[in-house]
């Protein structure tokens, strides 16, 4: 997928210098040090329930307590984000976001756009080469695989293929996790059912998952609502398309009330990488990247792995013996996987065009 360098900084109260990729524990001092000076690191998109981000921010803020952490819009997508990074270019006030955590296709096109800033962390080599820009703009975070969760109260049979929500017992009753306009992981949702329709990954998929769509929202059993834990426990959207970790994530906050299921879909198996970037204009530089630090650090990997995500550097620390077995077994069988498809970023993009740009004329559903 992508890569990436390491560049640490030097810092001084003047000037950040780039060193190479490690850095020394003086270097990574000074981060701290200029870090906790502005005291302030603004997020955006982040909620609590997705991938473990709650104690992930909260393992942060114990560590680094003389940083507060101000959190925007935490039901953004990635559009969402990068449109608050070029509407705040000229703001250094509470609504400029110092980094994003967005779909892989946001971040080249933010990049080209000039909107990121480069840095490598120490943990640099161990990112894959393929899930990162060799100069350090953007680099994968973690990734999951398109799953449908399900109601059990309202949906006795669980359907097993993307092929079984157009049964008419669905009726009323499928849902996206967001705007397939602007949410990276509707937009992605889209590309797993045109897979699962025999199409090649990008433009031809996005077109089969547009005319999918068409036909769920034509027979009546697609819901124009954005799924959420909270909707599905309603019964608004008993059955919502959403990656793995957000799934079981939404299982283990319901706790049974009501009783839920997650499967991946028997064709269609979609693998979708995420990445962290730093805002070019970030008001805190210097917190942005002792967040990125922290993330790309063990202990950050094993936070977002505890939130059901399979960390960048999984198998990295898998080698190393690092990750805890309790951990390892709280994940769907790996059978489920093995057909998993990673897309290109060259697939991603055009699915991404094919999508934002036929949805409304396709298939007329207005999410919301």
């Amino acid at each position: 997928m992508f890569k990436f360098t390491g560049k640490l900084l030097s810092l001084s109260a003047a000037s950040l210098m780039l060193t190479t990729a490690f850095a020394s524990a003086q270097s990574m001092d000074e981060l701290v040090a200029a870090a906790k000076a502005e005291g302030q690191l603004t997020t955006i998109a982040l909620p609590h329930d997705w991938c473990g981000y709650g104690d992930v921010i909260a393992g942060f803020k114990a560590k680094y307590p003389e940083i507060t952490i101000n959190e925007l819009n935490p039901d953004a997508g990635s559009a969402d984000e990068v449109e608050a990074i070029k509407a705040n270019k000229d703001n250094k006030g509470p609504q400029a976001p110092d980094v994003i955590d967005v779909g892989l296709s946001f971040g080249p096109s933010a990049m080209s756009e000039g909107l990121l800033m480069p840095y490598k962390v120490s943990t640099w080599d161990s990112i894959p080469d393929s899930a990162k820009d060799a100069d350090g703009h953007w680099y994968g975070d973690y990734y999951g695989v398109m799953s449908l969760i399900v109601n059990k109260d309202l949906v006795p049979n669980t359907p097993a293929d993307w092929s079984d929500l157009l049964k008419p017992e669905y009726s009323g009753q499928v849902a996206l996790a967001g705007d397939p306009r602007a949410s990276n992981q509707a937009i992605l949702g889209v590309l797993a059912a045109g897979l699962a329709g025999g199409a090649a990954a990008g433009k031809e998929a996005g077109e089969k998952g547009l005319e999918f769509f068409a036909e769920l929202n034509k027979s009546g059993n697609f819901v124009p609502v954005i799924g959420k834990a909270g909707t599905l426990a309603q019964g608004s959207t008993p059955i919502m398309v959403m990656w793995d970790y957000n799934a079981l994530a939404a299982k283990d906050t319901l706790a049974g009330n009501p009783p839920v299921e997650v499967i991946v879909p028997k064709s269609g198996v979609l693998a979708g990488v995420y990445v962290q970037a730093i805002s070019a204009y970030a008001p805190h530089p210097n917190a942005a990247k002792l967040w990125m630090e922290y993330l790309y650090s063990d202990e950050g990997q094993l936070g977002w792995l505890k939130g059901y995500c399979h960390p960048i550097r999984f198998n990295d620390m898998v080698k190393r013996g690092v990750v805890p077995q309790d951990l390892l077994d709280k994940l769907p069988p790996a059978a489920s996987y093995e057909a998993a498809y990673f897309p290109t970023l060259d697939e991603v993009n055009a699915n991404k065009e094919a999508v934002t740009a036929g949805w409304d004329a396709v298939v007329g559903a207005n999410v919301q």
